[in-house]
């Protein structure tokens, strides 16, 4: 299970929908790719008054509790008193529950603890090494850094559990996928083709991220008949962790290739190395448009293949037209 992250808009639509469904909150936890924990806390810090959850609501109050807590931080900036204060008994090794109690019971200065964390960190990071444990306030949860990955690693399907009509190129829609990189910091493209007919996608996203990357290959697979889009085949960079999503929304099986084993790709590294004749290594990827990549698309997928008989991939993947 992912490390926790803070809701998205689009996660509370999704909650909003599937708990109108009647689903469980396991259920839901499953779908979301979250731990059950992480539901229920939504559900009820963001939950409507007389009960019931709604997205919009929910957004409205994040939101309002988000500005309740900065004004709360700068009472501290705006009292020069305070903030002293503040300062003097953090360098006397005091932990901020004991500053807050000890300023109340002598100033009548109601300020929480947790304010005063949110100071140090925000705003004087410089005072995090007179707290007593300075690499967070919080023990992880659930697991080191590697237990996580592990888990993740383990929730991967390889390329060996694959059907054999998908090493045998037997049907149309078993795709492998990948990224091009660009000059760093300039963006990528991300690339699918068909195994057996060796049509192509090429989408540009501006930063190779495991959301931006899932946004754009649900886009462009879901507008694929279901006889077209069958699995998936990546390579085991983080940009394709949200491949769990990916399977669920195009309703596409997603397997992985072997660590550092790019020829169990092979129809996919040959087929970037077609697109670098057009996008070369260490050139910029920023002035890339959907019109440029769509031409490459176009160019490749209009070229006679001698594997297909000279047949094209369009010819092959969109007209049906069989190999002699």
């Amino acid at each position: 299970m992912a490390s926790y992250r803070q809701f998205t808009q689009e996660e509370r639509i999704l909650l909003s929908a599937l708990k109108r469904r009647g689903l469980t909150q396991k259920e839901i936890a499953r779908e979301l790719q979250k731990h059950q924990s992480s539901i229920s806390r939504e559900l009820e810090r963001n939950k409507k008054e007389h009960g019931g959850y709604h997205a919009g609501y929910a957004k409205q109050t994040v939101r309002q509790r988000r500005e309740e807590a900065n004004a709360a931080l700068k009472r501290i900036e705006n009292d020069p008193w305070l903030a002293r204060y503040l300062i003097r008994k953090l360098k006397r090794y005091w932990s901020p529950e004991q500053i807050a109690g000890r300023v109340r019971k002598d100033h009548g200065i109601i300020v929480c603890h947790e304010t005063i964390y949110q100071y140090i960190y925000r705003q004087r990071p410089d005072l995090k090494k007179y707290l007593r444990c300075q690499k967070g306030k919080y023990r992880r949860r659930y697991g080191t850094k590697l237990r996580e990955k592990q888990r993740e690693e383990a929730k991967k399907k390889r390329i060996d559990a694959r059907p054999a009509i998908i090493d045998a190129r037997q049907r149309l829609g078993d795709f492998e996928g990948d990224t091009v990189m660009g000059k760093r910091g300039t963006g990528s493209l991300v690339t699918h083709v068909d195994r057996r007919s060796g049509y192509t996608l090429i989408d540009h996203v501006p930063h190779a991220t495991a959301e931006t990357i899932k946004e754009k290959t649900v886009q462009r697979f879901t507008k694929l008949s279901k006889q077209k889009k069958h699995t998936i085949t990546y390579d085991n960079g983080s940009e394709f962790e949200a491949h769990e999503m990916i399977g669920r929304v195009t309703g596409m099986d997603i397997y992985f290739a072997y660590p550092y084993h790019s020829w169990e790709r092979g129809t996919n590294e040959n087929t970037n190395g077609l697109i670098r004749q057009f996008f070369p290594k260490k050139i910029s990827f920023a002035d890339i448009t959907e019109q440029s990549t769509r031409l490459v698309e176009r160019l490749l997928n209009t070229r006679p293949r001698k594997r297909l008989a000279y047949l094209t991939p369009v010819e092959v993947f969109v007209k049906n037209m069989h190999l002699t």
